[in-house]
C-alpha cells in the first residue's frame, strides 16, 4: 500500500468514525415526547400557552383573557357554531363584525416539530392569515398533538375523504419577526392564546 492510500485511508477511518459518534450521540438522546416538544416549540415561537383539565378551567381562563386584555363586549370572528355559546356567554359580538378584535377558533391540529397550529377553511373559511385580526385564541384538544404537518395532511384527507377542507396553512409566530429574522420574512405574527383541553 502506498503512503498516499495510507494517509487518505487513516483520514477516511477517522472521519467514519467522528461521523460515526456524532450519528450514535443525537440517537442515543431520550427522544422529547411528541406534547412536550409541541409546548416547548410553541413558546419558544412567542406563544401563550394555557393548560385546561375540564370544560370549567377553558371557561375560567377564556374569561380571564378577555379581563387581562378588556376585551368584553368586544366584536370576534369567529365561523364555527359549536364555539359561539361561549362568546353568548361573555356578551361578545359574532355576527356580521365589521373589526373583530380577536379570532376564536378551533384548529385541526397542533403541530409539535414547529410548534404551529395547523388550520383549514373549517376554521378560517377563506381568509389568509393576513386578513386575520392580530389577536387569536385557539382552543384545541392534546389529542390534536402531532409530530408534523405531512402527519396533519394526511388526517384531513382521512378525516374528511370527499369533502376536503381548503385555505389550509399553519401560523408559527407569534411574536413580532427580528428585523435580522429572514426565516419570518413575508410572516404575519400574531398573539396567540392556546387553550389546551386535556382529552386523553
Amino acid at each position: 500500500m502506498s503512503l498516499f492510500k495510507k494517509l487518505f485511508g487513516a483520514a477516511d477511518s477517522k472521519e467514519e468514525k467522528e461521523t460515526e459518534n456524532i450519528y450514535n450521540s443525537q440517537h442515543d438522546l431520550p427522544k422529547v415526547p411528541v406534547d412536550e416538544r409541541f409546548m416547548l416549540n410553541f413558546k419558544k415561537n412567542g406563544g401563550k400557552f394555557i393548560y385546561c383539565e375540564n370544560l370549567d378551567e377553558v371557561k375560567e381562563q377564556f374569561e380571564n383573557i378577555l379581563e387581562e386584555n378588556d376585551w368584553f363586549e368586544s366584536e370576534v370572528m369567529c365561523f364555527e357554531p359549536k364555539l359561539h355559546i361561549l362568546l353568548d356567554e361573555n356578551k361578545l359580538e359574532h355576527a356580521n363584525v365589521k373589526n373583530p378584535i380577536f379570532l376564536f377558533a378551533s384548529c385541526e391540529n397542533l403541530i409539535a416539530d414547529e410548534g404551529s397550529i395547523f388550520l383549514s377553511s373549517n376554521q378560517l373559511k377563506q381568509n389568509k392569515p393576513n386578513q386575520l385580526p392580530s389577536n387569536i385564541i385557539i382552543l384545541a384538544t392534546t389529542s390534536q398533538i402531532i409530530e408534523s404537518t405531512s402527519d396533519g395532511l394526511r388526517l384531513i384527507k382521512r378525516k374528511y375523504e370527499k369533502n376536503y377542507p381548503t385555505n389550509i396553512t399553519t401560523i408559527k409566530y407569534f411574536d413580532k419577526a427580528k428585523e435580522e429574522d429572514f426565516l419570518q420574512y413575508g410572516s404575519t405574527p400574531k398573539n396567540l392564546y392556546l387553550l389546551l383541553l386535556e382529552d386523553l
